[in-house]
């Protein structure tokens, strides 16, 4: 979610306006480890705002339906150091 939301320029402020939900929601479910976790409707406002803002959610192996650039990230070995971890050292 912070991603797509950096990828329109907006804050958790805009998103919860643009959503429908409100801002401790929008923390709350950015501050998920792993999968984002709510209530199914909460998902689809969030999800479907981004979208109308023109981010394209990709599913894991799931092709773009999409033109054009973009980002996903790739499958990381087990003994793979993530970057964040990395620099907090």
């Amino acid at each position: 979610m912070r991603a797509a939301r950096a990828l329109l320029g907006i804050d958790q402020k805009e998103l919860a306006r643009l959503a429908g939900v409100s801002l401790p929601t929008i923390q709350r479910m950015e501050a998920s480890d792993g999968q984002v976790r709510g209530v199914v409707d909460t998902l689809v406002r969030v999800i479907s705002a981004l979208e109308r803002g023109g981010v394209e959610l990709i599913g894991e192996d799931a092709p773009s339906q999409g033109r054009g650039r973009g980002v996903r990230l790739r499958e990381i070995a087990p003994s793979a150091t993530r970057i964040d971890k990395e620099a907090s050292k």
